[in-house]
């Protein structure tokens, strides 16, 4: 299954300091269980904010843990999003690369865009799920339940 990583999180996930939730998604998209999705405007957030993030980002890619969106598609995408003012969030690009990829996991800690993101008008067929730690930066049973039914896809 594949997942979205949202730059307000980065830290969590390729910080020195992570918390268990974080770790733990990343053993999940490291050992290959999951897999990221990135492009567009999302790609060079994530390349700017997290110097690990890239070097991980290169390797992962040639392991086929990473798959990155035609950027060109993700911002056409992005701007449609924004004529017709369907986000309520400031992440159209978001919404647009989970459309483009068929992405329906989101690991952000952004109020509006979760929102966005399990809106069923925005992403439907499958519904979007979100892996949040605004909560519980511990892994918690629905953090657990997020990734196993991620895995099985």
């Amino acid at each position: 299954m594949y997942a979205i990583l949202d730059a307000n999180v980065v830290h969590e996930v390729f910080g020195s300091n992570r918390p268990p939730a974080g770790e733990k998604f990343y053993n999940w998209i490291d050992t290959g269980s999951g897999h990221l999705v990135i492009g567009g405007k999302l790609r060079k957030e994530l390349y700017e904010g997290s110097p690990r993030f890239k070097k991980w980002a290169k390797e992962a890619q040639k392991a086929g843990r990473l798959r990155r969106e035609d950027d060109g598609k993700v911002n056409t995408r992005t701007e449609e999003l924004c004529r017709g003012k369907a986000c309520k969030s400031d992440d159209p690009h978001i919404i647009a690369l989970a459309q483009i990829g068929r992405v329906r996991l989101l690991y952000s800690n952004d109020r509006a865009l979760l929102k966005d993101f399990t809106n069923k008008d925005l992403i439907d067929k499958p519904r979007g799920k979100v892996y949040t730690t605004l909560k519980h930066e511990e892994f918690t049973p629905v953090h657990r339940r997020l990734l196993q039914k991620a895995s099985r896809r």
